[in-house]
C-alpha cells in the first residue's frame, strides 16, 4: 500500500469520506502514506492519544485488579470491570442493611485523555450523545481512581454530557446533525467517532493535497506568522479560566467545528476573563498554560518570539533526562550569563524551579506544569487530600482578553455586552448596554436575543424576557430551544407555545418532558423518556404525577444524589403505609440539603407513625431553617397541643395565620386552643374567622365550638 499513490490509496482505503462537516476533511490515518516517520511519532504524544476506545493496546490503568472505590461525599461505591473485553462503570449504594441500592453500570465507550494527566471514561448513548462517568484515573501516586472535576461533590452528575466545546479541544473534529453546532443544540455525536486530535486540527482540512497528491497548500504552521501560528495552539490551550465565566465566547455566526488554522482566532471565538483587581490575576488551572505563558517576563519582553513551538515540537515530545536536557537547552539560549554562579549550564535544570509542577486549582487531582516562568518561585506540590474549597460563583465585569486588544468595532461592543449578561457574571451592568446595541444594529442572530430574554428573565422581568424570545423566534420560527425559553416566562400561553414545540420536532425530548410537567401528563413524560431516557429528572417528575414507585426506583438509579427524589419517595412510600422505607428516604433527602420542606415531610410521616417527639424536633428544625414556612407552624402548634403545652401551640398557630390569615382549619385549632386557655374573647375571635370561612366542614366545627363556649 505504501507504493500506491495517496489518491489511489485513500480509494483503496475509503479515507477521502469527509471525516467532519463535510467541508474537506479526511481520515488522518491517510497522512501516514507520505508521513510516515512524523506520523510515527506523533502517534505517541499526548494530543494523538487524547481520545479512543478503550483497548488493551491502549490502557495504562489496571482494569483488572481495580480496587472498589468509596467516595465518602456522596456515601456512594464506584468499580470499574471488564467482561468479554468490554470495559463498565458500576454506582451503588447501600441500605441500612448493607444491601445494594441504586446501582447503575454502564459500558465505557471511550477514553477521553492521555492519561499523562488523567483520564475520564465515557458511556455513548443511542441518541448520539456521550455522558461523562463520575470516576476518573490519575497517574499520581502510581495511578488511582478519583472522582472527575466537578463530581468530588455530595451531588455528583450522573448525566454530565460532553458538550461540542469539550469535544473541540480533546478529539478531531466529529460529525453532527446537520445545523446542530449552533450555540445551545444538544451534543449529538453521528457515525463514528475520531480517535485522538489529528493532523488536520492544526494543517487544516487535507482533502485537495490529498487529491493533488500533496500539489494543492495545507497550512503549515511554521510558515505562517507568529500571531497565527500561536493561535494554532490556543484555540485549545487557551482558557482564562473553567469558572463560570465565558472564558470563551464562540460568535454566533461560526459553526463549533468551523476554525481553520492559519485564520484569526478572534474571528471565530473571543476569550474573557475576570476583571483586573478581583482577586483572580494568579489562578492556575489545568488549561491555563497559554495564560500563564502571556503572564512571563521572558514572554513579555521576547517581542513576540517566544511562544508555544519554541518549546515544543506537536510532533514529537522528549521525555525524562531527554525532556529536562531540551527545555533546560532553550532556556539557556538566552540566560546562560545570568545563570547562578557555580551552577554548570549543561547540568542545570531550570524547568523544577521555574516552571515548577503544581495541582491545578479547578481539577486538584491533576499535575500540571506552571507556565508562568518565574525568576523564584515558591510553590510547592499540595497533597491532594487536603485541598481549598471550592471558590464562589464570580460576580462582576468580565473583561476582552483575546484578540489583545478587541478592535473596537460596534459587533465587538455587542459581544462583550453578551459577555456580561450570558452567564450572570454582571447582568445589571451589561443588559443595558445590550439592550442599546441590539437597537442599534439589529443583528440577525437569533442567539443574541436568546441572550438578552436570559438576562431579563434573571432580572425578573418576564414580559422583557418573552419580547426577546419572540424576536428570536421570528429569525428562526423552527427554535424549539426558543419556544421552550417563551414557555418558561408566558405561563398563560406556555401550554400553547409548547404543544407547538412539539409538533415542530415531534422527537424534542425535552419539549414533550416540559409539556408533560405542565400539564401534569404521565403519558407525555412517558412520551420523553422514550425518545430519550437520558434526561435529567425525567423519572422523578413522572413518579411525582403519576406517584409510581417504579418510576422512583428508575429516578433514584439515574440519580441517587438528587434530593427532591429521595423526599418524593418518602411521601410516596409513607402514603402506601411504608413508614420505615419512608424514614430512610427522608433522612437521606435531609442528609443531601437540609432542606425545611423535607423536615416538614419527614415530621409528618413521623407524626403519622406516632413518633410524637421525632416529629416535633423535625417541625422546629424546619420552621428554624424557614420561617415562613406555614405547614410546619401549623404542624409543630399541633404537636405542641397535643402534648397540653397550649401557649406554645398558641404561638405557632398565631405564626401560620400571620403568614396566611385565610386559613380557616388553622383559625379554628387557635381558636380552640385560645377556648381551653380560658380566653373567651380571643377564642371566639378565631372561631368567628373559622365559621365564616370557605372550608364547610371546618365552619360547621366552629359553629359548635361557638355554642359550647357560650358564644353565638
Amino acid at each position: 500500500m505504501a507504493s500506491l499513490r495517496p489518491f489511489a490509496a485513500a480509494i483503496l482505503l475509503g479515507l477521502l469520506a469527509p471525516a467532519a462537516q463535510g467541508d474537506g476533511y479526511v481520515d488522518s490515518r491517510l497522512c501516514a502514506t507520505c508521513h510516515r516517520e512524523i506520523a510515527a511519532n506523533y502517534a505517541r504524544t499526548g494530543m494523538a492519544r487524547s481520545f479512543f476506545r478503550p483497548a488493551t493496546v491502549n490502557t495504562m490503568e489496571d482494569f483488572r485488579e481495580a480496587p472498589e472505590y468509596y467516595h465518602e461525599l456522596s456515601d456512594s461505591h464506584y468499580a470499574v470491570t471488564i467482561r468479554n473485553g468490554q470495559y463498565f462503570q458500576r454506582r451503588w449504594q447501600l441500605d441500612g442493611s448493607g444491601k445494594e441500592i441504586n446501582v447503575e453500570e454502564l459500558k465505557i465507550d471511550y477514553v477521553m485523555g492521555s492519561g499523562n494527566h488523567a483520564r475520564s471514561y465515557l458511556h455513548r448513548t443511542a441518541q448520539g450523545m456521550l455522558i461523562e462517568l463520575p470516576l476518573g484515573w490519575y497517574p499520581d501516586h502510581g495511578g488511582e481512581w478519583r472522582m472527575v472535576p466537578g463530581s468530588d461533590t455530595q451531588h455528583p452528575q450522573t448525566r454530565r454530557f460532553i458538550s461540542y466545546k469539550c469535544m473541540f479541544c480533546h478529539n478531531a473534529y466529529p460529525n453532527v446533525p446537520a445545523g446542530n453546532d449552533a450555540p445551545g443544540s444538544d451534543p449529538v455525536f453521528t457515525g463514528e467517532l475520531p480517535e485522538g486530535i489529528d493532523c488536520q486540527r492544526c494543517h487544516g482540512p487535507g482533502a485537495e493535497h490529498v487529491r493533488s497528491s500533496g500539489r494543492a497548500a495545507i497550512v503549515n504552521p511554521a510558515k505562517l506568522s507568529p500571531e497565527r501560528r500561536m493561535e494554532v495552539c490556543m484555540q485549545c490551550h487557551l482558557e482564562t479560566t473553567s469558572g463560570r465565566i465565558p472564558a470563551v465566547l464562540q460568535r454566533f455566526d461560526r459553526g463549533t467545528f468551523s476554525y481553520v488554522p492559519g485564520q484569526p482566532l478572534g474571528d471565530f471565538a473571543i476569550s474573557f476573563d475576570h476583571a483586573p483587581g478581583t482577586g483572580h490575576e494568579d489562578k492556575f488551572e489545568a488549561v491555563s498554560s497559554v495564560y500563564r505563558l502571556r503572564q512571563s517576563r521572558c514572554y513579555l519582553e521576547s517581542g513576540g518570539k517566544l511562544e508555544c513551538a519554541t518549546c515544543h515540537d506537536p510532533h514529537q515530545v522528549p521525555r525524562g533526562e531527554e525532556a529536562l536536557r531540551h527545555y533546560s537547552g532553550i532556556c539557556l539560549q538566552c540566560h546562560t550569563s545570568t545563570h547562578p554562579a557555580g551552577v554548570s549550564a549543561t547540568a542545570a535544570d531550570c524547568i523544577t524551579c521555574h516552571m515548577p509542577k503544581r495541582r491545578a486549582e479547578d481539577a486538584p487531582h491533576v499535575i500540571m506544569t506552571d507556565h508562568r516562568i518565574q525568576r523564584r518561585t515558591a510553590v510547592q506540590l499540595a497533597d491532594d487530600t487536603n485541598l481549598s474549597p471550592a471558590p464562589l460563583e464570580y460576580r462582576g465585569e468580565v473583561v476582552p482578553y483575546y484578540p489583545a486588544p478587541l478592535p473596537q468595532t460596534p459587533r465587538n461592543a455587542l459581544y462583550r455586552a453578551v459577555a456580561q449578561v450570558g452567564l450572570g457574571n454582571n447582568v445589571m451592568a451589561g443588559l443595558p448596554e445590550l439592550v442599546g446595541l441590539i437597537d442599534e444594529l439589529k443583528p440577525q442572530e437569533p442567539e443574541f436575543y436568546m441572550v438578552l430574554g436570559d438576562g431579563w428573565k434573571s432580572e425578573g422581568k418576564p414580559r422583557e424576557a418573552a419580547a426577546a424570545y419572540q424576536q428570536a423566534l421570528k429569525m428562526k420560527p423552527d427554535s424549539v430551544r426558543a419556544m421552550r425559553a417563551l414557555a418558561s416566562v408566558d405561563p398563560p400561553h406556555a401550554e400553547q407555545i409548547l404543544a407547538r414545540a412539539v409538533q415542530t420536532a415531534p422527537n424534542d425530548a425535552e419539549s414533550w418532558f416540559r409539556w408533560g410537567v405542565l400539564t401534569a401528563s404521565a403519558e407525555r413524560i412517558q412520551k420523553a423518556i422514550a425518545l430519550n431516557p437520558w434526561l435529567p429528572d425525567q423519572s422523578r417528575r413522572l413518579a411525582e404525577v403519576a406517584h409510581s414507585e417504579a418510576a422512583l426506583q428508575d429516578a433514584l438509579r439515574t440519580d441517587p444524589f438528587d434530593d427532591a427524589a429521595w423526599d418524593l419517595g418518602g411521601r410516596i412510600l409513607a402514603e402506601k403505609g411504608k413508614l420505615a422505607e419512608a424514614f430512610f428516604d427522608f433522612e437521606r433527602a435531609i442528609k443531601l440539603r437540609a432542606d425545611a420542606r423535607y423536615r416538614y415531610d419527614y415530621a409528618l410521616a413521623l407524626t403519622r407513625a406516632d413518633r410524637f417527639d421525632d416529629a416535633q424536633a423535625q417541625a422546629e428544625q424546619a420552621v428554624r431553617a424557614d420561617p415562613d414556612l406555614v405547614d410546619a407552624h401549623e404542624l409543630l402548634g399541633g404537636l405542641h397541643a397535643r402534648k397540653k403545652e397550649l401557649p406554645e401551640a398558641a404561638q405557632e398557630y398565631t405564626a401560620a395565620l400571620e403568614l396566611k390569615p385565610d386559613l380557616a382549619r388553622v383559625q379554628f385549632r387557635l381558636g380552640s386552643v385560645l377556648a381551653a386557655e380560658g380566653d373567651r374573647e380571643g377564642a371566639a375571635m378565631h372561631l368567628r374567622e373559622a365559621a365564616n370561612g370557605n372550608d364547610a366542614a371546618v365552619a360547621r366545627q366552629a359553629e359548635q365550638a361557638l355554642k359550647e363556649i357560650g358564644i353565638r
